[in-house]
């Protein structure tokens, strides 16, 4: 019976010598200096938008970073019951399919919302721009992604095309009309 006693009594001390260790690793927060507290930035995962559409059920509730090229603002997906995204608060964009290079086809698989305020700083974006953002999908409605955009970013600017010779003396013709004649 002592050899039973002793050896509980050794296992009992050794776990009062690791639990205070384990414990006391832990920073306490000061919760008097806010500026103490640190804040940690959300881990996106960089992710290819033709894989989340093959498999959206992997990337929901999963935050995620997506690089692509703008196709165009767009009301698809808003206001739907199971996945609902005012239309008051949100737009919609598109992205182009990054599979076809000979002509361009939005991916339309993925409803991609962004708050009014920040689209509106980005009105003037064409199709064709090659944009960045991050963000959380929120679900799998339809077996489509449906994801909430937390930070955007325009990488490139598509150059404006040239005017076609056509246009261009339209343009002439309109600003020579405009000419004010002398006074006679």
């Amino acid at each position: 019976m002592k050899r039973v006693n002793l050896f509980f009594l050794i296992l009992t001390a050794g776990a009062f010598m690791v639990v205070p260790q384990t414990i006391s690793a832990q920073p306490a927060l000061n919760l008097e200096n806010p500026a103490a507290v640190q804040s940690y930035e959300k881990a996106y995962v960089l992710a290819n938008p033709l894989d989340m559409v093959a498999a959206p059920n992997r990337y929901l509730n999963k935050y995620v970073k997506i690089r692509a090229k703008f196709d165009k603002f767009s009301t698809l997906g808003l206001d739907y019951e199971p996945a609902l995204r005012s239309s008051e608060d949100y737009i919609s964009f598109l992205i182009q399919r990054s599979d076809v290079k000979d002509h361009n086809i939005p991916l339309s698989e993925m409803k991609i919302f962004m708050k009014r305020t920040e689209a509106e700083k980005h009105i003037d974006l064409d199709s064709g721009d090659e944009i960045e953002f991050c963000g959380k999908v929120f679900s799998n409605a339809l077996g489509d992604v449906w994801m909430d955009v937390e930070k955007f970013t325009v990488l490139t600017v598509k150059a404006p095309k040239e005017k076609s010779d056509k246009s261009a003396a339209a343009d002439n013709k309109a600003n020579s009309d405009k000419a004010v004649s002398p006074a006679k």
